[in-house]
C-alpha cells in the first residue's frame, strides 16, 4: 500500500496519530487477505474519524445547532471489490467475520457490528440502483466503543464510502439528484442510521436510535484545525472558527459504556421522543405544521414563551409538564444562546468566556436534559479543578466521555493527572477508562 501515514499527515493529522493509523491500515490489509480473493492493487483504503461534540447536546434532531470537530482517532477500512452482491466483513482486531447480501433483510443482533454494515448496505441498494456490487472489507479502530465519540457513525460512514467507491455511486444520476453536497450526504446518512425517510426515499430499519445527523455531519464535513458550527433539519453550515494553536483537547472516556441498546437506548430515545411530543403539542395548539422544534422557536418573537404555556397545560400520560418544559429549556438555551456565544468566544480567543459558557451547558445537561451519570459529572468537575479552560460531557449521555480544553504543551501531563484523580474517585470505572490527546482532525476520506 502507499504511504498512508504521509497522506494523513498531509490532511492535518498529527505525526504520531498518522503513524498509528498506518498501523491500523496494515492490520486491515493482512486481515483482508483471509476473506478476499483477487489483486491487492484494486484495494480501497478509507479513513473515518470519530468526532467531538464541543457543544450541542441533543440539539440536532430537534432542529438546533452544534459546535463540532472531528478527532484524530477513528476507523481504518481496507476493501476489495467483488463481482456479486456479497458484503464480507472482518474485524481485524478480533478476526470475527460477518457475511451478508446487499439485498439481505435479516436484522442483526443489536450492538453487533454487522447491524451497522447491513443497515447501510441494504438501504443504499434499495435507494440507489447503481449499488450492485459488494466488497470484502476489513476494519480496525482506535476509538473506544460505546464511548460517545461516534464510533458507530464512523463505521457507518466508512462502509458507505467503501460501497460508494466500489459502485461509482457518487457519479450516478440518481445519486446526484438526491445528494447535492457533503452536508446533504450527512443528512442522508443520519436518516439511514435512525431509520427515518429522506425526501422521497422511504425509511428503513435503522439501528434503533432516534438521533439526528450531527455525528455524520461532523465526520464528513469538519476540517483539521477548525471548529465548525452547524444547524440541522436540514443540515446547514453556519461558520468555522480556527481552533487555538496553543490548545488541545484531552478526551476522557469514563469507562462507563453508553451503548445504544436495551435500557440505554430507551433513555437516549426518551429525549428525542420528548421533543416530538413538544412539537406535536405546539402544532396542535397553533394549527401550524412546523417540522422541528427549532422551526417552532423562530416562528414568532414570542414563540418560546407560548411553547412553555402550551407545555405547562399538558395533561397527557407519557410526559409530565415539568419534564417537557425542562427538555425545551435545555434545547432553547443550548442551541440559541450557548452554542453561538461560545463560537464567538473562541473567535476572539476569550477562553474564560468559553469556560463559563461550557459550564452552563454542562449544568443544563445535568439538571434539565438529565443524561449525566456520576462519573461524567465528576470528570467535568475535576478537569476544571485541575486547570482546564473548559470541560463538558458529550454524546448521547448515560455514560460516555468528557472533553477538556487545555494547554497543548501540557496536555499529556494534564491527562495523567486527570486519570489519577478519576482513579481515586471511581476506581472500577477508571480501570476501563481511556484518556486521549487530540486536536481537531480532518473529515472522512478515501486515501487509496
Amino acid at each position: 500500500m502507499i504511504d498512508l501515514a504521509e497522506r494523513l499527515a498531509a490532511h492535518g493529522v498529527s505525526a504520531d496519530e498518522s503513524r498509528a493509523k498506518a498501523r491500523l491500515f496494515a492490520q486491515c490489509a493482512v486481515a483482508l487477505r483471509t476473506i478476499a480473493r483477487g489483486d491487492d492493487r484494486d484495494d480501497i483504503a478509507i479513513y473515518a474519524p470519530g468526532r467531538i461534540e464541543v457543544l450541542g447536546k441533543h440539539t440536532d434532531y430537534a432542529g438546533g445547532r452544534s459546535l463540532l470537530c472531528a478527532m484524530e482517532r477513528g476507523f481504518a477500512l481496507v476493501a476489495r471489490p467483488r463481482d456479486d452482491a456479497c458484503v464480507n466483513v472482518i474485524a481485524a482486531a478480533s478476526g470475527e467475520t460477518r457475511t451478508l447480501s446487499l439485498h439481505d433483510t435479516h436484522v442483526a443482533a443489536p450492538g453487533d457490528f454487522s447491524a451497522y454494515v447491513s443497515t447501510v448496505a441494504t438501504r443504499l441498494a434499495r435507494d440507489f440502483p447503481a449499488v450492485r456490487r459488494g466488497a470484502g472489507i476489513a476494519f480496525a479502530s482506535d476509538l473506544p466503543a460505546a464511548s460517545g465519540m461516534s464510533s458507530s457513525s464512523a463505521l457507518v460512514i466508512g462502509i458507505f464510502l467503501v460501497l460508494d467507491a466500489v459502485n461509482g455511486l457518487a457519479d450516478s444520476p440518481e445519486y446526484r439528484r438526491v445528494i447535492d453536497s457533503t452536508e446533504t450526504l450527512g443528512n442522508y446518512l443520519g436518516a439511514v442510521e435512525n431509520g427515518r425517510p429522506f425526501g422521497a426515499l422511504a425509511g428503513g430499519s435503522g439501528v434503533g436510535t432516534l438521533g439526528g445527523s450531527q455525528d455524520q455531519t461532523a465526520i464528513l464535513c469538519c476540517r483539521a484545525g477548525m471548529l465548525s458550527q452547524y444547524a440541522f433539519c436540514p443540515v446547514r453550515a453556519e461558520r468555522e472558527i480556527a481552533f487555538p494553536d496553543d490548545r488541545a483537547f484531552v478526551v476522557a472516556y469514563s469507562g462507563v459504556a453508553a451503548p445504544k441498546t436495551a435500557s440505554a437506548l430507551l433513555r437516549y430515545n426518551e429525549a428525542s421522543l420528548a421533543v416530538e411530543r413538544i412539537v406535536a403539542l405546539w402544532n396542535d395548539a397553533t394549527r401550524r405544521s412546523d417540522g422541528s422544534l427549532g422551526d417552532a422557536v423562530v416562528s414568532a418573537p414570542d414563540a418560546a414563551s407560548h411553547i412553555r404555556d402550551v407545555l405547562a397545560a399538558y395533561r397527557g400520560g407519557d410526559f409530565t409538564p415539568k419534564r417537557l418544559v425542562a427538555r425545551f429549556d435545555q434545547f432553547l438555551t443550548e442551541a440559541f444562546d450557548i452554542v453561538p456565544a461560545t463560537a464567538d468566544a473562541f473567535a476572539r480567543h476569550d477562553l474564560a468566556a468559553v469556560g463559563a459558557l461550557v459550564d452552563r451547558s454542562q449544568r443544563g445537561a445535568e439538571s434539565l436534559l438529565g443524561n449525566q451519570v456520576p462519573e461524567t459529572i465528576a470528570l467535568t468537575r475535576s478537569a476544571r479543578a485541575l486547570g482546564a479552560n473548559a470541560a463538558s460531557a458529550f454524546g448521547a449521555g448515560f455514560g460516555g466521555s468528557v472533553w477538556a480544553l487545555v494547554s497543548a504543551a501540557g496536555a499529556n501531563k494534564f491527562a495523567a493527572g486527570w486519570r489519577h484523580s478519576y482513579a481515586d474517585a471511581f476506581p472500577a470505572a477508571a480501570a476501563a477508562a481511556e484518556f486521549i490527546v487530540t486536536r481537531p482532525g480532518p473529515a472522512a476520506m478515501r486515501l487509496q
